[in-house]
């Protein structure tokens, strides 16, 4: 499998904040030809090790990059054959509208997401977005069916599968963060011809949507020495400060910020300009938000980095990002994690 073909499967799999079982077969199989190990935890999280070559104890480098995705959830039935559902993770109620979704119920069923069309709205309504509570799937039951096939409770997923655009780039849903799992399977591909010293651990994190619960539990298991969280940053798009942005096919951005040890970044910096690997700079004023503030305050604190991907129309169903960013983040990650040494993370102990 290529590192494309990872993320087009990802793209299309579901997995929900919380349900990201059924992704575990498929990562295990994609990644076991680079790794020497790799085992699911009590959470879900998928775990997977690189043996350095150093000589033990190994200094430990943690990867993470979370795998579940925003969806929906059933909440209840409406007569007519109808289902109320409320959001896992930050959903957008201006998307939601007329997209095609999946109930995940006794059996996979298609269904849209329905609401009054405007030629019956009261007046006023078609200048307001449609709130989450006046939207329905209907997936072409009547009730006593419906009811059989699908329980209060079950996962529903957006119906989108990645499309190829122009230049190079992809959109779909769950780009947040399968992009950056797929960031971990290129940089395992690089090192697997190149000599490290330091054990690599990548793992695919669960339920980063609903509180980066994954990265907390893997990082108290792990313990690295130097965690690195991978994930998606906003794209350039019109409208949008371009201090608030990273330019798509420029490369990753490197996160400057309170989550970040001020040593990691600047030796990320320095891999990128020596192997002329292209970045962005990316200021970060709130630690929280992604995996790197539950690395960083892990047990007595571990120096952490993060590493963001540009990506357009962040959790929808078409976001957008550029091939060549993943390779570049790919590529950084390996140098950096080649240039690791015993003597450079002691210096991390202090600024």
């Amino acid at each position: 499998m290529t590192g494309r073909d990872l993320l087009k499967a990802l793209s299309g799999a579901k997995g929900v904040s919380g349900y990201e079982s059924d992704l575990i077969p498929l990562l295990t199989e994609a990644f076991m030809p680079l790794i020497d190990q790799a085992r699911e935890d009590k959470l879900g999280n998928l775990i997977m090790l690189k043996e350095g070559n150093g000589p033990e104890p190994r200094k430990k480098i943690m990867l993470a990059a979370h795998m579940d995705e925003i969806g929906l959830v059933v909440t209840g039935y409406e007569p007519g054959g109808f289902l109320r559902f409320a959001n896992i993770g930050g959903i957008d109620d201006r998307v939601l509208l007329a997209q095609r979704v999946v109930v995940h119920g006794r059996k996979d069923l298609p269904g849209v997401i329905g609401a009054k069309p405007p030629h019956i709205q009261e007046p006023g309504e078609q200048e307001k977005t449609v709130k989450m509570e006046d939207l329905f799937i209907d997936v072409g039951l009547e009730d006593e069916v419906l009811e059989e096939l699908i329980a209060i409770g079950d996962m529903v997923t957006l119906a989108q599968q990645p499309v190829n655009l122009q230049n190079d780039r992809y959109a779909g849903k769950a780009m947040d963060d399968r992009a950056g799992v797929v960031v971990m399977y290129l940089c395992l591909e690089v090192l697997a011809k190149l000599s490290h010293s330091a054990d690599v651990y990548a793992v695919a994190t669960v339920q980063e949507e609903v509180g980066i619960r994954g990265a907390t539990v893997s990082t108290y298991d792990i313990v690295p020495d130097i965690g690195i969280a991978l994930d998606v940053g906003h794209g350039d798009i019109p409208g949008v400060p371009e201090s608030d942005t990273l330019p798509l096919g420029k490369g990753p951005g490197i996160a400057i910020g309170p989550q970040v040890h001020p040593r990691i970044y600047d030796r990320l910096v320095e891999v990128a300009k020596e192997w002329n690997i292209p970045y962005s700079i990316e200021p970060c004023t709130t630690p929280r938000g992604t995996d790197a503030f539950a690395i960083q305050v892990t047990q007595a604190g571990i120096p952490t980095a993060l590493i963001s991907l540009p990506l357009r129309y962040m959790h929808t169903p078409v976001e957008t990002l550029e091939w060549k960013d993943l390779e570049a983040a790919g590529r950084l990650l390996a140098m950096f994690i080649c240039a690791i040494d015993s003597d450079y993370v002691e210096g991390l102990q202090c600024f």
